[in-house]
């Protein structure tokens, strides 16, 4: 796991064809907080092995700021991972944070990916190690997702791939990552909570896919909430409209992040001074223990996006 980025918010994960050198220019001044530059799905096979020299240009030569820098690389089942992994950690430099694996189906996959890159930062001695990213795309992939989850101390995130699980599961659906208007429910609510369950019980930040519809953002805003609300860190953004959005989804407003320090000072002043009940009106609720882990929670996030609490 990488030191610079485990803490740093994912709120927006903007995919990034590695082909499309504009688009490469474009995408630091996107506001988005990670950036994964793609070798994958957005680059036809022609042209894969000539996306990783002008991705390896992209993470040497712009000004990325603070923002997280991934590449995703092709699956494990393609005849273009191990090279795609050598080339871009070997040539990218330091400012490379992460690689994202596509299609992890088991955690020899992540273990896989692990020895190859300890042994290329051995070779070029690499100051700091790169992390990893793992997406489940299949069913095989969230019935092993516990195992994978736990697979490496390198891994920061899980992502959810809606498009090729539906396909996986052969759901009759023609457009992954949407609202399912015909089905009484989220079709996807088991698929996130599970996937929740294991990021969370390995200490991963836990990110949705995209939202393929790019030009509806009231429907973006809509689904994103679904998977907000459930405990999720962020989601993919695939145009530069959507990623103010995602933003907005995946950030306590003020009032919560005002709350959430109300909370915490409550609490502490209940369990510290006078009698030191360890529950207390706050309002019209009770709070305990629960409640400040649940306030610390809303804090921590909203401090890793940058906010701070309003003035008295």
């Amino acid at each position: 796991m990488s030191e610079r980025t485990k803490n740093l918010p994912r709120r927006s994960c903007h995919a990034t064809p590695g082909s499309n050198e504009k688009m490469l220019g474009k995408a630091p001044g996107l506001g988005a907080d990670m950036v994964f530059l793609d070798l994958e799905d957005s680059v036809s096979p022609l042209e894969k092995e000539a996306a990783r020299g002008k991705v390896v240009n992209a993470i040497k030569n712009q000004d990325w700021g603070d923002t997280t820098v991934c590449v995703r690389v092709n699956a494990w089942d393609t005849e273009w991972t191990y090279r795609d992994v050598i080339t871009i950690v070997e040539n990218a430099g330091e400012r490379l944070d992460e690689i994202m694996l596509p299609k992890v189906e088991n955690a020899a996959q992540v273990v896989a990916l692990d020895l190859l890159l300890t042994q290329i930062e051995k070779v070029i001695g690499r100051q700091s190690r790169v992390g990893i990213e793992a997406q489940i795309e299949t069913a095989r992939g969230l019935i092993n997702v516990e195992e994978i989850c736990a697979a490496s101390d390198r891994l920061e995130t899980i992502i959810f791939g809606p498009a090729d699980f539906a396909a996986s599961t052969e759901m009759p659906v023609l457009t992954g990552g949407v609202q399912i208007p015909e089905y009484p429910g989220d079709h996807f609510h088991y698929v996130f909570s599970k996937i929740l369950m294991a990021g969370r019980a390995n200490g991963l930040q836990v990110i949705d896919g995209p939202f393929l519809k790019i030009r509806e953002l009231d429907a973006l805003r809509d689904y994103a909430m679904r998977s907000r609300i459930l405990g999720f860190d962020g989601k993919w953004s695939l145009h530069p409209d959507q990623v103010t959005v995602i933003n907005e989804v995946y950030t306590p407003t003020q009032e919560q992040f005002d709350k959430a320090f109300d909370i915490l000072e409550a609490y502490e002043k209940a369990t510290t001074e006078g009698e030191r009940r360890g529950a207390v009106m706050f309002g019209d609720e009770m709070i305990d223990e629960a409640s400040r882990k649940m306030a610390n929670k809303f804090v921590s996030r909203g401090e890793r996006a940058g906010m701070a609490r309003s003035a008295e």
